[in-house]
């Protein structure tokens, strides 16, 4: 029944809001149609990443030349708020994820201008934020509404007011919100995705992504073991990419 109440509510949601209709035909198709697409290569991609995956900290040494440090050593008192507003947010969305990887790929490519899909808490979001503020750079975040929760006033709940001045959310599904972004800014020093983990939709998202990283710039991509889309289109683009083991999970990453 509760599976029932939530389907519903989301439903009902997404009716009040005309912006999002295109998303949720999308899914409709997809529930209908596609379920067992979304986990096309699933198999070969874990069998492939278990075997090359490396450590966060390692993937940092090997990329950018440096010792990683945690991102809660180096900014302690950001952390620690928001750690603290995470716990005091009334619903659940994703965890922190791969701090240190995000912040260094900034650090690295001296980053202006980042992109990132999927916000959450904001946790990435803070990340990217605390590299950029050093030199006025902006971030650009696609995350759509959490509909099922009530939880738009919660995205990006850890990000603090000081840094909002560098950030630009945009609250669509990244098929409505990417064309936004890119009508104001063509290239990008980093770029995170982590947002819809179907086949097809992280296929489209790193066609679109990817020729808008400039050359040096990174690239990640969370949970790739979701399946085999990350790996083929590094196949497919003569990409050799850095796997790194996070807490069980696998994120993909490479310098083009």
């Amino acid at each position: 029944m509760g599976e029932i109440s939530r389907v519903g509510k989301t439903f009902i949601a997404y009716l009040k809001r005309p912006s999002l209709y295109p998303e949720l035909g999308r899914k409709i198709v997809k529930i209908l149609f596609n379920r067992k697409a979304s986990f096309k290569g699933k198999e070969k991609t874990l069998d492939w990443a278990s075997k090359i995956a490396i450590s966060e900290a390692e993937a940092v040494e090997k990329l950018f030349g440096k010792k990683m440090q945690n991102f809660s050593e180096i900014f302690p008192s950001d952390f620690a708020n928001a750690t603290a507003k995470q716990n005091a947010c009334p619903i659940k969305m994703g965890g922190a994820g791969a701090l240190g990887l995000i912040y260094e790929a900034c650090e690295f490519t001296k980053a202006k201008n980042v992109l990132e899909t999927g916000v959450a808490y904001g946790w990435s979001s803070l990340s990217a934020l605390k590299s950029l503020e050093k030199r006025g750079g902006t971030l650009y975040s696609s995350d759509m509404p959490y509909l099922s929760q009530d939880g738009d006033q919660f995205v990006g709940c850890v990000v603090p007011e000081n840094l909002k001045k560098n950030w630009k959310l945009y609250r669509f599904a990244d098929r409505e919100s990417l064309p936004k972004i890119f009508s104001e800014q063509q290239e990008f020093d980093v770029v995170h995705y982590d947002s819809d983990k179907a086949y097809s939709g992280m296929s489209w998202a790193y066609s679109q992504l990817y020729p808008r990283l400039r050359m040096g710039g990174v690239f990640i991509s969370d949970d790739i073991n979701d399946n085999s889309a990350f790996q083929d289109f590094c196949e497919k683009n003569n990409i050799q990419p850095t796997v790194v083991d996070y807490e069980g999970k696998y994120i993909g990453i490479f310098i083009k």
